[in-house]
């Protein structure tokens, strides 16, 4: 009897806009030598618990989830996936801010300044 297991592609984590993977791309064009990509993680911070940070990654961990991107390697941290499936990240400039922003369905309410969320 042969049997045969069948192997499909696991969805990223989250997505990311074009404009988040242009912004990306930037970033990688003007990173530190030893930077390998970008890394979104979700540290305790702020008044609701958990934050967004976006920081340059010099190595790879063995659980955080690789996302390629036309620009670069955009890295989430393996903590911080279940606070992020589903998500969507996008960045967004206008005459007096810039930034990434995200759309997560996990989010249950952020606190009032914007600057955390809880899940």
């Amino acid at each position: 009897m042969n049997t045969t297991t069948a192997t499909r592609t696991r969805p990223a984590a989250l997505t990311l806009t074009p404009s988040a993977e242009a912004r990306i791309a930037h970033l990688m064009q003007t990173a530190p030598a030893d930077a390998i990509g970008v890394k979104l993680s979700t540290p305790r911070r702020g008044c609701s618990g958990l934050a967004y940070s976006v920081d340059y990654v010099t190595e790879e961990v063995k659980f955080d989830e690789k996302i390629e991107t036309p620009g670069g390697v955009f890295y989430v941290d393996g903590g911080s996936v279940l606070y992020l499936i589903g998500s969507v990240m996008d960045w967004v400039e206008d005459d007096f801010t810039a930034g990434f922003v995200f759309a997560n369905p996990n989010a249950k309410g952020a606190c009032g300044c914007g600057e955390s969320f809880t899940v």
